[in-house]
């Protein structure tokens, strides 16, 4: 397969989404990672307080549902236009 034709396939694969949408769930996608990272370091403290860790879940949950609410908001707007 030549490079013109790996090209043409990438593009006719991923035709659903527009190069805004991809950079924008990449955006959303690494934003999710670092709700993961940035917990991280105060697991330990949490595991040793429950309501800490309480607290943490459901931020870190809230922050990725937030972020999946944006995304999923933006592919609805995408497919009215």
């Amino acid at each position: 397969m030549t490079d013109g034709q790996a090209a043409s396939h990438y593009r006719s694969e991923h035709k659903g989404l527009s190069r805004v949408s991809r950079l924008k769930g990449g955006g959303y996608l690494s934003s999710t990672v670092s709700v993961f990272l940035l917990a991280i370091p105060g697991l330990k403290a949490a595991m040793e307080a429950p309501a800490l860790f309480a607290c943490m879940a459901a931020g870190v949950a809230t922050s990725i549902g937030g972020m999946y609410l944006r995304w999923r908001s933006h592919r609805l707007e995408q497919k009215q236009k």
